[in-house]
C-alpha cells in the first residue's frame, strides 16, 4: 500500500471490472481500512461517502464481488479491481452502473 496515494479525505477512486467480460461495473471509493478488508476477505469493501461508513458489496443484496486481481495506475491514485460478480453491480438491478449513455453528435 506504500505506492498508493489516498486523497485528503483518505480515499482512493476504485474502478470495478468484471474479469470475464471486461465490463466496467461500478466506481466507488476505498479507504485504507476497506482496502485491507478487501485484501483479507477476497470480496469488495468500500467507504460510503454519504453514510461515512464501510460497506460490503453484496452484504444486503447477496450480489457479492469476488476479487481476482487488484491493480493500481501509474500515479498510484486509482485502483482497478477485477471481480467475479455474483449478480448485478447496480442498485437499480442493472448489471453495470454504466447502463445509460449520452449521444455523441
Amino acid at each position: 500500500m506504500e505506492n498508493l496515494k489516498f486523497d485528503t479525505n483518505g480515499l482512493i477512486t476504485t474502478v470495478v471490472q468484471d474479469e470475464a467480460s471486461n465490463e466496467i461495473l461500478m466506481v466507488a471509493w476505498m479507504n485504507s481500512q476497506s482496502l485491507q478488508k478487501t485484501l483479507e476477505s477476497g470480496e469488495t469493501w468500500f467507504w460510503s461517502r454519504s453514510r461515512q461508513e464501510l460497506w460490503h458489496k453484496g452484504g444486503t443484496s447477496g450480489n457479492i464481488q469476488t476479487v481476482t486481481e487488484i491493480r493500481y495506475d501509474c500515479d498510484g491514485d486509482t485502483l482497478l479491481v477485477k471481480v467475479r460478480p455474483a449478480g448485478p453491480a447496480c442498485h437499480t438491478g442493472e448489471n453495470s452502473c454504466f447502463y445509460r449513455k449520452l449521444e455523441v453528435t
